[in-house]
């Protein structure tokens, strides 16, 4: 993962995703580089368009509203107006003990 994130660290300052940069970043942050997983991911990233990946990766990792969403609401709402009425009742009914 923390070679995804060296990737990402170069592209979000504006530098060119190379080999060498992706290694130089990584040993920067104390880490043992692999070199067969730098060239690969290296090489697997020529073709992205990482600006449209992100973009893609944060609405797809939205979650989708619930359906149910507006029943559960107007569900807690009428249970409100019961525990109100509950409350009305037991405040009438200790009244009534005190005269």
């Amino acid at each position: 993962m923390e070679y995804v994130y060296a990737a990402m660290l170069l592209h979000r300052a504006g530098k060119e995703i190379s080999e060498a940069a992706v290694k130089k970043v990584l040993e920067a942050g104390g880490i043992t580089v692999d070199d067969a997983k730098v060239r690969a991911l290296c090489a697997s990233l020529q073709s992205v368009n990482i600006d449209e990946a992100i973009k893609n990766a944060i609405f797809a990792s939205a979650p989708a509203p619930a359906a149910g969403h507006a029943e559960e609401k107007k569900e807690k709402k009428e249970e409100k107006k019961e525990e109100k009425k509950d409350d009305g009742a037991a405040a009438a009914g200790l009244g009534a003990l005190f005269g």
